[in-house]
Order: structure tokens, then sequence, then C-alpha cells
């Protein structure tokens, strides 16, 4: 009989278990367009709870929720949104700012995915001046994806802030992986949202629902969110169904992410001591782990034969620890990569 395969391609990869699939067969529905959905209405003040905001929209994918937020906080007319250049809406959002929004990105350097408060401050535009764009928006993604999974310090978040607000932009927070910050640094979720106008959570990556994500705000702002739910085509009818899913995942996924970030700590030191692999085990914070080695895609490919699957990234090598990803799991890759490399 083959070993059972093992994905570390992307926490989006987890599958919901028996229980959360109950849960979501059993869930009370209605028609959340017109608000009578009281399980997406249990989901949505839970997360503005959570997120210490006034109100939240729940919607099909994290990318919707960062496209809403650019359109709701950018003008028509070429406003700047500043970001990390390896952020989800640079690299993986096919585009959806400029067609959506609107708007122009300006792309900000910095180590782990994360920008400091002087390269913003450096980066923004003469207000008076009209032959530049205006400076409108910064985003912030925590953790960081293509960053390492690493966590902006709320010290960091609070300089960014401090220049946001110094300066007239609007801040939002693309919190796809924020409940992995918490539970890696104890910092609360409402503490790492503050003083974001937006911010919003995923459900279907490490806590292992199949769909989701809620946007979270204030009243005027959520409202105004729904035009473009609408708009987006986001609006799901029935939708208590999977946001059942969500709910349980919040109710019994938040704290076994710790075992997903001792998964990627034991992955890291394994592979740094690998000759060939090139990484830093004490960068790894979270459930992302990213290396180097001298033919990526070689390996990739030669572990996909082995039934194991990571992504490649032009140099770089992923693997993303879940909830469907044991000790085990791990030690069969580190074997492999052993093999391998």
């Amino acid at each position: 009989m083959s070993e059972a395969a093992v994905n570390l391609y992307s926490d989006t990869q987890t599958l919901p278990s028996a229980e959360m699939r109950r849960a979501m067969a059993e869930a009370e529905v209605g028609d959340e367009q017109r608000g009578l959905d009281p399980t997406v209405n249990a989901l949505q003040e839970r997360v503005a709870e959570l997120l210490g905001q006034e109100a939240a929209l729940f919607l099909p994918s994290g990318t919707m929720c960062n496209q809403i937020a650019l359109r709701l906080h950018t003008r028509p007319l070429g406003d700047e949104v500043y970001l990390h250049r390896s952020s989800h809406p640079v690299i993986a959002e096919a585009g959806g700012a400029a067609a959506l929004a609107g708007a122009q990105l300006f792309e900000l350097d910095g180590a782990g995915g994360m920008f400091d408060a002087d390269a913003l401050a450096a980066a923004l535009r003469d207000p008076a001046d009209r032959h530049q764009p205006r400076s409108r928006l910064v985003c912030v993604e925590q953790t960081t994806n293509m960053g390492g999974g690493r966590i902006w310090p709320l010290a960091a978040i609070g300089a960014v802030l401090a220049v946001a607000g110094e300066n007239g932009l609007r801040a939002h927070l693309d919190g796809a992986r924020l409940l992995n910050a918490v539970v890696s640094s104890g910092v609360s979720a409402a503490e790492y949202a503050g003083g974001f106008d937006t911010a919003w959570i995923d459900f279907s990556k490490g806590l292992g629902a199949p769909v989701g994500a809620c946007l979270a705000g204030s009243r005027e702002t959520i409202e105004e969110a729904w035009r473009y739910k609408q708009m987006y085509g986001g609006a799901m009818r029935q939708a208590g169904i999977v946001a059942a899913g969500a709910l349980w995942a919040l109710e019994h996924n938040v704290e076994r992410l710790a075992e997903d970030h001792a998964n990627a700590r034991a992955l890291a030191e394994g592979l740094a001591a690998i000759d060939g692999v090139a990484i830093d085990p004490a960068t790894v914070e979270t459930n992302i782990v990213i290396f180097e080695v001298p033919d990526p895609a070689g390996l990739v490919a030669g572990l996909a034969e082995r039934g194991i699957e990571l992504s490649a990234f032009g140099a770089r090598v992923r693997a993303v620890t879940h909830l469907d990803v044991d000790a085990a799991a791990v030690e069969r890759t580190l074997a492999a990569v052993r093999e391998l490399v």
C-alpha cells in the first residue's frame, strides 16, 4: 500500500474534518443578501468582535476582501496604494487593483515581507503636485506570505500607522494568516487590527474551513462594502452552510495553529542541517518555510514523484504546514530532500 500524500503546497489545501462537515450540514440558513441567514450573521458578529471593529462582512475569498477594501479606500482617479512588493495584491490578484479600483500600486521593499515607516514616508507624494498620483492607502500583510510567515511587530505596525495618519492615508490589514500571528505572539487580533480602517481574516487556510473570509470595519464602511460584494458577485444567498464551517474553525482550530508552527520549525531546522539547502530557522515564526536549493524546480518535481508537494518560486521553495500535516509527514519530507539534494 502506497504512503499517503504529503501536501505542503499551501495551507489552503486543508480538508474539512467530519465534525466540521456535520456542523455545515446542520447549519441554520436563510438569505444572507437580505440579512436573514442566522449563521452568517453570527459569524460576522464574532469576527467584528474578534478584530475590535464595529461590523464585518462574510465574503467568498480573501482576495475579494482585499479588492473590496482597495475599492473602498481609493478614488478612481489614480490614487496610490503602498504595500510590500511581495504582498498578495501585487503577486496573486491578477492586477485587480488596477482593473477594479483604478488604483496605482507603489511596491515597497523590506526584509521578510515587511517595510518600515521610513520607507513609507519616503515614498509618499507631494499632495500639491498635480503631476503625481495622490497618496491614499497603506496595506500591511499579517503574517507575510512570501516573506516567510513573518510577524509584523506591534511597534512596527504602530510606526507605519503613525506615518499614515500624519499624511491622511487610510490603512488596510490583510489578515489572511492573522490568527497565526496571534497564536505565535500572544498579541490579540484586536490589538493587531486596531488603527486600521479595514481588516480581515481567512478561514480556508490554517483554520481548515473549505471557503470564506470576513472583512471588518466601521458600520458605514461595511455597509458600503456590501455594495461591492453585490457588484462583484459575492452575494451567496444561503451561505450559512459555509459560514458554519468558518464558525466551527474559530471554535476548534485556532489554538492548534501552534502545532503547525512547531512542525514548521522542525522542518526548518531539519532543512538547515542538509548540505545544499540554505535557510535560517530563526526566521521561521509561524507555518511558512521558504528555503533555497541549487535546483528548485528539480527538487519540487522529485518530491512530487515521491508524493510530497511543495511549490517553487524562482530560486526559492516554499513549504506550508497545516492541520493535515503531522510530524511524521515532516520527517518523510526531510528524508526525501536529503535524498534529492
